[in-house]
């Protein structure tokens, strides 16, 4: 299991979405500090508006009435689509991309 440091919230969060992962089966980025970073920022906003808004798809600041919650609707269609989720959190088993374009990588996490 992933953690950082003895954070109960970010465990049980990282839990959470390793679950729903392994129940679409999905794996998790390769990348584990993009993915700490995604799911530290996930759980931030649970700690301060009450839900797992979405880090890459939310307004600044959260709009808590249009904000996405992770994981958002568009999930599976995105994974179809591109082989990953648009935070570059999940992504479909097996799926390889060597190189993101510069704009991708900009617009997460956080």
């Amino acid at each position: 299991m992933n953690s950082v440091s003895n954070d109960k919230a970010y465990n049980k969060n990282y839990d959470r979405l390793n679950k729903i992962g392994e129940k679409k089966d999905y794996v998790f980025n390769p990348n584990q500090d993009w993915v700490t970073q995604v799911i530290r920022l996930m759980t931030n906003n649970l700690r301060e508006f009450g839900k797992y808004f979405c880090p890459c798809k939310q307004h600044y600041p959260v709009d808590t009435k249009s904000d996405v919650v992770c994981p958002c609707p568009t999930l599976d269609q995105e994974v179809v689509d591109n082989g990953c989720c648009h935070c570059r959190l999940f992504f479909r088993k097996g799926f390889v991309k060597e190189k993101f374009d510069i704009l991708e990588t900009i617009t997460c996490p956080g």
